[in-house]
């Protein structure tokens, strides 16, 4: 695949995360009883950056919680013979917790009814939002994330990639051609 083009640099990842934070704030009317659950693999270094970014803006430490969703895939027959399973590791009960879904990219919105799947097995949060760096659109489902740090119309045939120093060694989003 070759990079047709590229989006974000790491100076407006840094400004998208910086008004997702404020927006999180302004919404929610402060931090009281507000949790961050990152989707694993890239959701989990956003979730982590979002809590820093509240707690300087706040001065108050949000708990995030990682959020594996392999088992409740739609197309978990389809991904290979035995998908890796990793943990969820919530260390707080989402009981009555307005808790902030966070993930990098939202495309057919199947990612996120199976984070919702899971988390309603953990508990019943008062609210849950939805946090995403990149909208690319091309829903299949109705869900539309509450704080978006950029919208990316894009064809089906391009892949928006989102590279994150925790992962990647580097911050960027660029999008890929088939």
């Amino acid at each position: 695949m070759e990079e047709k083009a590229r989006i974000m640099d790491e100076k407006a990842i840094n400004r998208a995360l910086i008004r997702i934070s404020h927006e999180i704030i302004e919404k929610n009317k402060g931090v009281a009883d507000l949790a961050l659950v990152g989707i694993r693999r890239r959701g989990v270094p956003l979730a982590r950056r979002l809590a820093d970014y509240i707690y300087s803006i706040e001065g108050v430490e949000i708990p995030v919680g990682i959020l594996d969703i392999t088992l409740y895939r739609d197309d978990l027959s389809s991904l290979a013979p035995s998908p890796l399973v990793q943990k969820t590791e919530i260390p707080f009960k989402i009981t009555d917790k307005k808790i902030i879904l966070v993930d990098d990219v939202i495309y057919t919105g199947r990612t996120v009814r199976a984070a919702l799947d899971a988390l309603a097995d953990l508990g019943r949060a008062r609210t849950i939002q939805l946090a995403v760096l990149i909208d690319r659109g091309h829903r299949e489902l109705p869900i539309r994330p509450d704080y978006v740090g950029k919208n990316v119309p894009t064809s089906r045939e391009e892949i928006i990639e989102v590279r994150l120093t925790e992962v990647d060694g580097e911050n960027s989003v660029v999008i890929l051609k088939r």
